[in-house]
């Protein structure tokens, strides 16, 4: 079973080279009944972890970038009857249940396990594939190799004769390779490459880049700004130091809304592009227009009309909305700001001097 999270439901491993966060894990389980056997269901031994360590290995390198698919993936693999290698079969079965899901794999992946029955003082030997039971209780070598068409992601060997030859490495892969091949083969006949689309019981994840220097501005002081972006709108976000912002919601709605207010909070100003702005603060010479949240404007007295302005106060008030256009963005970040370009000239003006005073063009 494949289940799709988003970042905080990454899994935090401590170890001595510190800590590390997995986005992909793969849980096995291998209760006692799945061998005929009756036992106490306890936590996880030796056989679980190792088989499982495995089977993750052997899928992670196939895993999609996390820049590509920002998902955390966790699988878990059921063993309900065993008769052969159900670490190869977990292999299978996880590879498939990714793709069923939406995981856009970069290849399907499969394993088979090899066996091995040896006459040590003849040299004879046979190589066996996809083993049983038996054939591994009973045999010299339990051989694992799993991979792509193209290569190998996995091994595993335990072997219960003093060593191996070349010979004998060189007939086991070999007969992997081909076994392995035949598998993907099936597999493909069921499913053939990843689904497009994730489940719709899966969470939307929506990644979208700010500047750098934005971060502070969509977490707010002390995370005012982010927690109150996510309590009206019902999403998870995520943002990464590098400038990635991660929106996770169980509806597009609800995910366009929150993404519409990051990018209003991280919006810079464009030249040549008109703006609903809210008068801020009015001087001599001018006033200062906000045209998104943080970054203001000056609207100078000589392009708020077509006419001579003598007060600016006559034309605008603290508080008024305008519609301004930007005319010029100095190197410092400054913005010039025209109200009398978005204006119609009045008829007969266009080639004369501007009149003085309040003229009709008010």
């Amino acid at each position: 079973t494949a289940t799709l999270g988003t970042a905080d439901d990454q899994q935090k491993v401590e170890s001595v080279d510190g800590e590390v966060w997995k986005r992909f894990m793969l849980h096995y389980n291998f209760p006692p009944f799945s061998v005929g056997e009756v036992k106490f269901l306890r936590g996880p031994g030796r056989r679980e972890i190792g088989h499982g360590a495995l089977a993750e290995r052997a899928l992670a390198p196939m895993m999609p970038a996390e820049e590509v698919f920002p998902y955390t993936v966790r699988v878990v693999s059921d063993i309900l009857e065993s008769n052969g290698s159900s670490s190869m079969a977990t292999i299978c079965g996880g590879s498939l249940s990714m793709m069923d899901a939406g995981v856009p794999l970069k290849a399907p992946v499969a394993g088979m396990a090899m066996g091995l029955v040896m006459n040590e003082e003849t040299g004879k030997f046979a190589v066996l594939s996809d083993i049983a039971g038996a054939e591994d209780h009973y045999g010299d070598m339990d051989f694992k190799v799993a991979g792509t068409a193209t290569g190998i992601t996995a091994l595993q060997m335990d072997i219960k004769v003093s060593g191996v030859t070349m010979e004998i490495m060189r007939n086991a892969l070999e007969q992997a390779r081909k076994g392995r091949l035949h598998i993907l083969e099936k597999m493909q006949e069921t499913l053939a490459q990843s689904r497009n689309d994730v489940s719709r019981h899966a969470p939307r994840i929506v990644t979208i880049r700010i500047p750098v220097d934005k971060i502070r501005d969509v977490i707010g002081p002390g995370g005012k700004m982010i927690r109150s972006i996510i309590e009206r709108t019902g999403v998870k976000i995520d943002v990464e130091d590098d400038g990635r912002v991660n929106v996770a919601s169980a509806d597009e709605a609800s995910a366009a809304k929150a993404i519409g207010i990051i990018q209003e909070l991280t919006a810079t100003p464009e030249l040549n592009k008109t703006y609903m702005g809210k008068v801020q603060r009015i001087t001599d010479f001018g006033a200062f227009i906000e045209i998104m949240a943080g970054v203001d404007g000056l609207l100078h007295v000589s392009e708020i009309a077509h006419y001579r302005v003598k007060e600016v106060r006559d034309e605008l008030k603290e508080g008024d909305q305008v519609m301004v256009k930007v005319i010029n963005i100095d190197p410092s970040g400054k913005v010039r700001l025209s109200r009398k370009a978005l204006i119609a000239p009045p008829e007969g003006a266009q080639g004369k001097p501007a009149e003085v005073g309040k003229g009709e063009g008010r």
